[in-house]
């Protein structure tokens, strides 16, 4: 099964009746097993016509999950597509990302900053 699938028979695929999806460059057909995904029909078409590696590790499918893949691998994705594949994705902006560490810093040491001058209150000087 070497067969090269392209951008456009990707995007061809992507509806209940016939839905190719894009996993680690690899295109599976999941048509006959859309009724039967544990997570709904809704979230395979959402990733329907895109690289749906990212999606499908952040879920953290089981061992069993994978082993179903091998009986629905139709081909290999063509490389050079249109398609931007999760693997060379660019970084977000540093900015950004700083941002958001700096407030997820924030949303751990401001509770447990209040709690330590709660004990320090009560044992110092409260009721």
């Amino acid at each position: 099964m070497s067969r090269v699938i392209t951008f456009e028979e990707l995007k061809a695929h992507g509806t209940k009746d016939s839905l190719y999806i894009l996993l680690h460059e690899k295109v599976y057909d999941v048509t006959k097993f859309i009724d039967e995904h544990p997570g709904g029909d809704e979230v395979i078409l959402s990733e329907a016509g895109k690289d749906a590696t990212d999606a499908f590790e952040d879920v953290g499918h089981s061992d069993e999950a994978r082993d179903l893949l091998p009986g629905m691998l139709i081909g290999e994705f063509e490389k050079n597509s249109e398609l931007q594949l999760s693997s060379s994705t660019p970084t977000a902006n540093p900015a950004v990302h700083d941002a958001v560490e700096k407030g997820s810093n924030m949303m751990y040491f401001l509770p447990l900053g209040l709690l330590g001058a709660y004990f320090a209150w009560r044992f110092y000087g409260g009721a």
